[in-house]
């Protein structure tokens, strides 16, 4: 024998008489394959009787298996119709006999095991289909159908479910199918009649299959995982199966399709169905809700099934029993729905796979993955001795001696020693995943409420939306002592529990959202943090509950990667979804976790105001800069490519500075250059000035658009030339003459925070030189003084500062230092875009003094802290009266003081001395005071 059959094991004879009657059937084989067939045969009455019927093939088949299952399979594909029921039965002996060898032999592993059982399995439902389907067209039963239809199956496939889904078939399994047809591959008017024929192929096909004859069967068949089976025909329109899943579709079935597989007749049609149903089985938001579902079916299936009493070997259900496969699949199925609406890489239908993938992104230990792995690859052993023994579809373990000792010799094990070790695997496997599964048990009465806690507060959370369900509420029962705990060990119990009252009653939903913090109650400490502390952050929480996926992703603490690995990952997630929709609602969803992440950083101190800023300002670029190409795309199909070089969106303000704060809007101006080009070429031609005005609406649509996920952001295009009187995009041409021939000074005030974030490269680069070249042109130093002073009697009169809290408007206060700055850059023409360094230019060209600048740029630092920091407790003026204790301290750590009192005497007196430092400047040039 060679390498190809390389035994590492044997079984043992239970009958001996019978083990030499099988070695003598075989009087060519070695002595190592003679002592594997007396084991298999003297240990497994179904398998001797394989060995006798197939002992003139079994020679070649040994010498090389992989071969030998190649041609069986190929002898399969060649079969005549006729020949197909006695044909593939002895193909499925040969198959059988040739695989349950291998595995007795340790030649192949499990997986190679499964996997030509499962391999074999479709390739008979693919034959046996496509025949009859082959017979419906030539009686003329399938309307529109021709024989170039018969390789698809004239629409019809077949999924895979379950164990052949995952190529695990085991050795006596049934394969579980759902039989779906295209229903567009026929006339309206011929749906019926074609549905009538496709429900009769496969009736004929699962027939020729199961049916018992002198020769056996093939596979048994199940077609019950269809969709409502007691009422639905055994094979469906894909239309009619899709609308099931979206409007009835219940948590098992979703895990069921985690393992579908188009195995059959039109896999590209499969494919297609399988791709449509993702949003159903793969949820976008983690989805700790389906613990509950997975052990609620765990107890139907125990109770049903009567698997759920104490371990003892002889009798247990290796498959359902306690500790069984099932526990290890639905461990394992249950983590892949969690997550996998997130992660792709948990798509996996294999269980081996899934807990490698589980493990390897940190959703469980990598111990646990390692020993569930070893024990389920035991389990499935012992469950193809059992079923090898009599070809039973059982999975349970002989109550007899004699039954359990055939199984051992099968694994040419001692039945106490085997015995032994599998009540060891099952409590094992059982205490790895009842845990999970199982919620903490309610407690049998309320527990006492904490001191400090408002009990008529608590009364009336059942009222709320998020609570009203059954399950909902149930799931916050088991929370709530937990939750309340945490309240009291606050530093103010009952504004806490205010803060976490309103969060309660602005949730629409809490089912989820409350599986999650059971699943991970670390969680409870950061909403409870989060509601004692910003307002504003809780309210964006009740609202986008979901962003709490985020944080226990993985990589919620980690350093901040920046806007270049932001646009990157971005853009990934974008070339994933082919509707632009989607890439919409996927933008606003990723934004928001991103922003909530920042936030949470900065409410914790884990990073100060100034680094917040750049976070939020890197996080609007990489938003802007990965979503231009997709809504480009999406305008071109209907009105053709831009035409020359395209546009690009300039970021002005605080954005084109680098930094913005949580509720910052967006100042950008859209410049294009259309080259020689006239117009569009597409189905729907524009002239070049009406299509890029028509893409920058849309890129605002885009970014504005209220969608399912909300809103990203709100735009300013008011520092566009001539600003809302102006067109919404300008050519490079008009820009250029614009600005060196017709810009007001405060324009050119405006160009020294303009940056570039998206667009082509050249074109960038020809903005950018634009740029440096009016800011370094010769200046009126008066003028622009003039003008500064100008400004701030204008910005003066059009708003007053809402309190000592608004650190930003207002004389002496950031718009003001802004101003001072952005003059900086421009009289020393040195390009600056960030406050600290257009007031070194402001000192170099001798307007202020040093200290004066330095003065500025300190008290720019604080304010910019207050703001940023204000920004994230409330989305209006800040009343230091409602913010709490906990946003007071955050106020107070966020900007270096003890007390709110001694926070606020220093803005006011910084206010008083930046306005006169401002005045007096402006005074010693003959600035102030001067004529608009």
């Amino acid at each position: 024998m060679n390498a190809a059959f390389d035994i590492t094991r044997l079984p043992r004879p239970f009958d001996s008489e019978l083990g030499a009657e099988t070695r003598a059937l075989v009087p060519s084989a070695s002595a190592e394959v003679a002592e594997l067939l007396a084991g298999t045969g003297g240990s497994s009455p179904y398998l001797k009787g394989l060995i006798t019927r197939e002992a003139a093939w079994l020679p070649e088949a040994l010498a090389d298996p992989e071969t030998a299952l190649e041609a069986v399979f190929a002898d399969c594909r060649a079969m005549a119709p006729d020949q197909l029921k006695p044909g593939l039965r002895q193909a499925k002996r040969r198959v059988a006999l040739l695989t349950a060898l291998c595995d007795l032999g340790g030649v192949w592993p499990l997986e190679r095991v499964t996997g030509a059982l499962t391999d074999f399995g479709a390739l008979c439902a693919d034959v046996a289909i496509k025949s009859e389907i082959a017979a419906l067209i030539r009686r003329k039963k399938l309307p529109g159908m021709t024989e170039a239809d018969v390789e698809t199956a004239g629409g019809l496939t077949i999924l895979a479910m379950g164990k052949m889904g995952a190529h695990e078939l085991n050795y006596s399994s049934d394969i579980d199918m759902i039989c779906l047809f295209d229903e567009t591959r026929f006339d309206p008017d011929d749906f019926y009649e074609a549905r009538q024929g496709m429900v009769r192929a496969t009736r004929n096909m699962c027939a020729l299959l199961s049916d018992k004859t002198g020769d056996g069967y093939v596979f048994r068949t199940d077609l019950r995982l269809r969709p409502d089976p007691s009422v639905t025909p055994v094979a469906m329109a894909m239309e009619a199966a899709e609308r099931y899943y979206e409007s009835l579709g219940r948590t098992w079935e979703r895990a069921a399709y985690i393992k579908a597989r188009a195995c059959a007749g039109d896999i590209a049609a499969g494919e297609r169905f399988l791709a449509a149903l993702r949003p159903f089985i793969w949820r976008r938001h983690l989805d700790f809700a389906a613990i509950q579902d997975a052990h609620d079916m765990r107890l139907r299936i125990r109770e049903n099934k009567g698997t759920g009493g104490v371990i003892t070997v002889p009798g247990h259900d290796m498959k359902l029993g306690r500790g069984g496969i099932r526990e290890i699949e639905f461990f394992t199925q249950t983590r892949q729905l969690i997550a996998g609406g997130r992660d792709e890489s948990l798509r996996l239908r294999g269980t081996v796979e899934g807990l490698a993938a589980l493990a390897a992104r940190d959703w469980i230990p990598a111990d646990v993955a390692a020993t569930l792995t070893d024990h389920y690859r035991f389990h499935r052993e012992v469950e193809h001795r059992i079923q090898m023994v009599h070809d039973a579809q059982t999975h349970r373990m002989p109550q007899s001696e004699d039954g359990i000792a055939r199984v051992a010799c099968l694994m040419g094990r001692d039945p106490a020693e085997l015995q032994s070790e599998i009540r060891d695997r099952l409590t094992e496997v059982h205490t790895l995943t009842e845990g999970f599964f199982a919620p903490d048990a309610k407690p049998a009465a309320a527990p006492a409420l904490p001191e400090g806690l408002d009990e008529a507060v608590i009364a009336r959370w059942p009222t709320y939306p998020a609570l009203r369900s059954a399950r909902g509420a149930q799931i916050f029962d088991r929370l709530k002592p937990d939750l309340l705990a945490r309240l009291a060990r606050t530093a103010k119990p009952a504004e806490a529990l205010l803060a976490l009252d309103g969060f309660l009653a602005g949730l629409p939903a809490g089912v989820q959202l409350f599986s999650l913090f059971e699943a991970n109650p670390q969680l409870l400490d950061l909403l409870v943090d989060i509601v004692g502390t910003s307002g504003e952050l809780a309210a964006f929480l009740s609202r986008n509950a979901g962003v709490f996926d985020a944080v226990i992703g993985g990589s919620f603490f980690d350093p901040w990667p920046g806007g270049a690995k932001l646009q990157q990952d971005l853009e990934a997630l974008l070339a994933a979804e082919g509707d632009y929709e989607t890439q919409l609602d996927t933008t606003r969803r990723w934004c928001k976790e991103w922003h909530f992440r920042i936030g949470v950083h900065h409410l914790r101190g884990l990073i100060d105001a100034e680094a917040a800023g750049v976070q939020y300002a890197e996080l609007a670029e990489a938003v802007i800069a990965a979503l231009v190409p997709c809504v480009e795309a999406q305008f071109a199909e209907k009105h053709g490519a831009a035409p020359g070089r395209g546009a690009a969106v300039v970021a002005m303000g605080s954005l084109g500075a680098g930094r913005i704060n949580a509720q910052s809007d967006l100042d950008v101006i859209v410049i294009y250059d259309p080259q020689s080009d006239e117009g569009s070429e597409g189905k729907r031609p524009l002239a070049t000035r009406p299509y890029f005005a028509r893409l920058t609406q849309a890129l605002i649509t885009a970014l504005t658009a209220p969608m399912a996920q909300g809103r990203l952001y709100e735009v300013d295009m008011r520092l566009r030339p001539s600003g809302n009187q102006g067109p919404v995009a300008t050519s490079l041409a008009s820009f250029t003459n614009y600005q060196q021939n017709e810009a007001w000074v405060w324009e050119h005030l405006a160009l020294t925070r303009a940056r570039s974030i998206a667009g082509p490269a050249d074109l960038i680069a020809d903005i950018e030189d634009l740029r440096r070249a009016v800011l370094s042109g010769p200046r009126e130093r008066l003028q622009i003084l003039t003008e500064v002073a100008n400004m701030r009697a204008r910005i003066a009169a059009a708003k007053a500062p809402a309190g000592v809290w608004d650190a930003k408007t207002g004389p002496g206060r950031m718009m003001d230092i802004e101003l001072v700055a952005q003059a900086g850059a421009l009289l020393s023409g040195s390009g600056a875009r960030d406050v600290a360094t257009g007031l070194d230019g402001a000192v170099a060209c001798g307007w202020l003094d040093a200290a004066e600048g330095t003065r500025l740029a300190q008290a720019y630092r604080l304010f910019w802290s207050v703001q940023t920091a204000a920004r994230l407790l409330s989305a209006k003026a800040l009343d230091t009266a409602a913010i709490g204790e906990g946003g007071a301290q955050f106020l107070c750590r966020s900007t270096g003081f003890e007390t709110l009192q001694g926070l606020e005497q220093d803005l006011e007196d910084s206010y008083a001395a930046c306005r006169a430092m401002i005045d007096g400047a402006l005074d010693r040039e003959g600035a102030n005071g001067a004529d608009e």
